[in-house]
């Protein structure tokens, strides 16, 4: 694993990349609200995709200043477009490293990084190869949802009945390969991660693998920061929400 660090406009964001040999394609992490590149979930999914010859970049979407600014006004979290922008940041700085210039790009969006990963999908339909979103609110990337060209799959854990509604939603509106998988809830630990994350079955690692390997080689509690468990249905908001 590197540290690295990636020129967005005006900010620095921190990151973490990881290559392996003869990589099939390079994926991005956008993290949910509240969460960052720290993510014990998201770093076992990068763990798997490394294992299966898939290189992946884990970024911090805010710098420490907006964090710290988002913890008690939320003012970012659910700014769809500005983290959708340093989605795009991060692909095009990828793509100017000898490393990863030419390998394919997935995207994996937790919570709300999930709409900021199909906002980024749209606004670069040659570089998205392929976009997972675990838990997330695809909802939230509304206008974009049918300019997404890369296939996209959506994972959703079956207590989260709002959520649900608003994958298929989401779903309904997009005119690319789109599939919802919904999973089995497990039980969280006192940091919302799954207290089997090494299980057979863990959607993210199992579910994403299967996906980046096929598409790409041809996060946390919406509220509450440092819960990086799925979003709960008294903690979606109402709005935006498609019609």
């Amino acid at each position: 694993m590197k540290e690295i660090q990636i020129p967005a406009g005006h900010a620095m964001l921190d990151g973490n990349f990881t290559d392996v040999d003869q990589a099939k394609a390079l994926i991005l992490f956008a993290h949910g609200s509240g969460s960052s590149r720290h993510s014990r979930r998201n770093q076992f999914v990068a763990r798997s995709l490394n294992d299966a010859g898939l290189a992946t970049l884990l970024f911090d979407l805010l710098t420490p200043e907006e964090e710290s600014v988002d913890l008690y006004t939320r003012e970012h979290r659910f700014d769809i477009g500005l983290l959708a922008e340093r989605l795009v940041h991060a692909t095009k700085w990828a793509k100017q490293q000898r490393q990863t210039c030419d390998l394919k790009i997935g995207y994996f969006g937790s919570s709300t990084g999930g709409g900021a990963a199909l906002v980024a999908a749209a606004e670069l339909p040659n570089e998205a190869f392929s976009v997972v979103s675990r838990g997330g609110r695809p909802d939230l990337a509304a206008d974009a949802l049918p300019k997404v060209k890369a296939p996209t799959l959506l994972i959703v854990g079956g207590e989260d009945r709002a959520v649900i509604e608003l994958n298929e939603q989401a779903r309904a509106h997009m005119k690319c390969e789109c599939k919802i998988d919904i999973v089995p809830e497990k039980r969280r630990d006192s940091d919302g991660e799954p207290s089997d994350c090494g299980n057979q079955r863990d959607p993210a690692g199992k579910n994403t693998r299967e996906n980046e390997q096929h598409n790409c080689s041809g996060e946390g509690d919406v509220n509450r920061p440092g819960n990086h468990g799925a979003v709960r249905q008294t903690d979606v908001p109402s709005e935006p929400r498609l019609r």
